[in-house]
């Protein structure tokens, strides 16, 4: 399977959030009739409000106007700070040490799941489910005996699963359609859709039959050709080492351009190619680790795929053989939170197995009951984690006021930017490790249509488009699972289009790019994304009938500045001794206080989230 569909959860933002109602003594909005956050469209993701405080403590403006918090003589065996899969799955395994033990879980936004994010849509009297952020349980290693048997006990085998979705899928949705690319007038000269791309592992079309179809003029599709095409070795003499050595510290660009030497329309054509895997294009990510995910160029230079530690996590998985399976649920992996969070509080999510939970409704208003053991208040952004004696103060906020609980330890599991601003009693060494790694933005849109008839009257399945707003836009592949059925008996029923965009600045180094990229979509309101989108899919599929006045039915942007993970890689990154990287450093216990989200592995994976609040817990436990 490919690993370009990345999984880039790690919990929630610490001390983002929209305060939310009145504390635990009032009814909050979780508690209100109809709450139901899935089904919500418009701006998504790190929604409007849910990053207030964040920001707020950022500035150091949010204390000179908080006020005193309130006790709500509350107290707990354990606090979590974040509701995604980290901040759950701690829960999880704090629990399995202290079955009878009082956990409560905050979390800024108002839904459970971190990046884990859920999209439902009602269109044409069907149900159709999407994933606004994390989409697949995979990782580039086998999964640890912690991490692998709590999905066990969730409920989740991904072979069996995947057999059975493959088998009542039958394979053969949109199985006529074809890739295409989409080259645009700004870019490339003129607006053209180009149907039937070649596969970057073979097959298909043929380079020189498709290129013949592209405005492109005739030396750059010889240069196309000849990179795709030419075994040529570009570092002759060199060991298989010194050949890993220098193609790590260049970009992909640098080695089209200077080793390779293709006219600058080809950096053009493959520029986008890594944004869904690492939010950057070829100008950002290492030439290295684009021979890694085979690109092409390096068929001459016989490099050895094996591991080494000049490549980053995710693309020393792809030259590490393991057993291999596609899978993921109809919305991504909102429903391992959701399975965890039935786990947890079993009155909260109906159903009993990995099958019946995609089409469960959750009971929002029974996730913080007084009679629970494990409760989740959500719109609750932590201000201030601190250690008081042998026990640990929280306050967080919730609708312009703030609360304070207690408990026997806390677990952070959150973004790690943003631990040192609401606990600024960690070490300065800490705080700078905290602060290292930038996470990833990245957009994942979600538009649901009334129909695809441009799609089929176009061949088209899904289009690359690097020069436009969204680089990447596919009919989303719908799998069957439970009750859940979305696939399509014709062109004349509802679809998903997915459309992805990272808000990347070519030219400068990675973090500067994801700091442009963060201020960015913070300032875009969703009236310019519906815009774009209205404007791209005329763009790219007017010749085949759409209308996007008729056709769109609802637009969801998962809107996350703060994404991915931040991976190391020798092309950005120094190196360190073992046990000194920033996230070794960055994830050190203090006290009663531990650190786990996928930060804290440098590695934007389900199994790293899981692997890191088993760590958290364990240190705890050892405090």
């Amino acid at each position: 399977m490919s690993i370009t569909r990345r999984d880039f959860l790690d919990g929630m933002a610490v001390a983002v959030g929209a305060l939310g109602v009145a504390g635990s003594a009032g009814a909050a909005p979780q508690d209100n009739p109809g709450y139901y956050p899935p089904a919500l469209t418009g701006m998504r993701g790190s929604h409007e409000g849910s990053y207030d405080i964040a920001h707020a403590l950022r500035d150091a403006k949010f204390w000179t106007s908080a006020g005193t918090p309130t006790a709500t003589g509350e107290t707990f065996d354990l606090i979590v700070v974040g509701g995604g899969i980290s901040g759950l799955s701690a829960a999880y395994f704090y629990r399995q040490r202290h079955p009878g033990a009082r956990i409560l879980i905050l979390d800024n936004h108002d839904d459970f799941g971190g990046h884990a994010k859920r999209n439902e849509f009602h269109t044409g009297g069907r149900l159709l489910l999407a994933n606004g952020g994390t989409a697949e349980i995979d990782s580039p290693f086998e999964y640890s005996a912690e991490a692998h048997a709590l999905m066990l006990a969730l409920g989740i085998d991904p072979v069996a699963l995947s057999e059975e979705s493959e088998k009542r899928t039958s394979g053969k949705v949109f199985h006529d359609l074809h890739s295409a690319f989409f080259f645009d007038k700004e870019t490339f000269g003129t607006d053209k859709l180009v149907v039937g791309s070649p596969s970057r592992r073979g097959g298909g079309t043929k380079w020189q039959e498709y290129l013949a179809k592209t405005p492109l003029p005739p030396e750059v599709q010889a240069d196309l050709i000849r990179l795709q095409e030419s075994k040529v070795d570009y570092l002759p003499g060199l060991s298989d080492t010194e050949k890993k050595a220098k193609l790590c510290k260049i970009s992909y660009k640098t080695f089209l351009l200077e080793m390779v030497k293709v006219h600058p329309l080809v950096i053009s054509y493959y520029q986008a190619n890594p944004h869904d895997l690492y939010g950057l294009g070829i100008d950002a990510v290492g030439a290295l680790e684009c021979w890694a995910l085979r690109y092409p160029g390096f068929e001459g230079m016989k490099l050895e795929r094996k591991p080494t530690p000049y490549l980053s996590f995710t693309a020393r998985g792809s030259v590490t053989p393991k057993k291999e399976y596609y899978f993921h649920f109809p919305d991504g992996n909102a429903s391992v939170a959701r399975l965890l969070v039935r786990n947890l509080i079993p009155d909260a999510v109906p159903g009993s197995t990995a099958e019946d939970v995609v089409t469960a409704r959750v009971n929002y208003a029974r996730l913080d009951q007084d009679s629970s053991k494990v409760r989740i208040r959500l719109s609750s952004s932590a201000a201030r984690v601190r250690q008081t004696g042998n026990e640990v103060e929280v306050v967080y906020g919730r609708e312009k006021k703030l609360y304070s609980v207690r408990a026997k330890g806390a677990v952070m599991a959150c973004w790690n930017m943003m631990i040192p601003y609401v606990c600024p009693d960690l070490p300065p060494k800490q705080q700078e490790a905290l602060h290292y790694g930038v996470k990833v933005p990245l957009v994942y849109t979600t538009v649901a249509v009334r129909n695809w008839q441009a799609f089929e009257k176009l061949g088209v399945q899904s289009v690359s488009a690097p020069g436009m707003y969204h680089t990447r836009t596919s009919l989303e592949l719908p799998n069957v699972i439970g009750d859940y059925n979305a696939v399509p008996k014709s062109p004349d029923d509802p679809a998903l289009i997915r459309m992805l965009r990272t808000p990347c600045k070519p030219g400068l180094p990675a973090r500067d790019q994801q700091r442009a990229g963060h201020i960015e979509l913070f300032m875009t309101p969703f009236s310019t994304f519906e815009q774009k989108i209205r404007e791209q899919l005329t763009r790219m599929l007017g010749a085949g009938g759409f209308d996007p006045d008729k056709d769109i039915d609802a637009i969801t942007v998962n809107r996350w500045p703060h994404g991915y993970a931040y991976e190391y890689t020798p092309l950005w990154d120094g190196e360190w001794a073992a046990g000194e990287r920033p996230c070794d450093i960055a994830r050190k216990p203090f006290g009663r206080i531990t650190i786990a989200n996928s930060d804290a592995a440098a590695a934007a994976y389900t199994d790293q989230a899981m692997d890191q609040a088993y760590r958290a817990v364990h240190e705890l436990e050892a405090s």
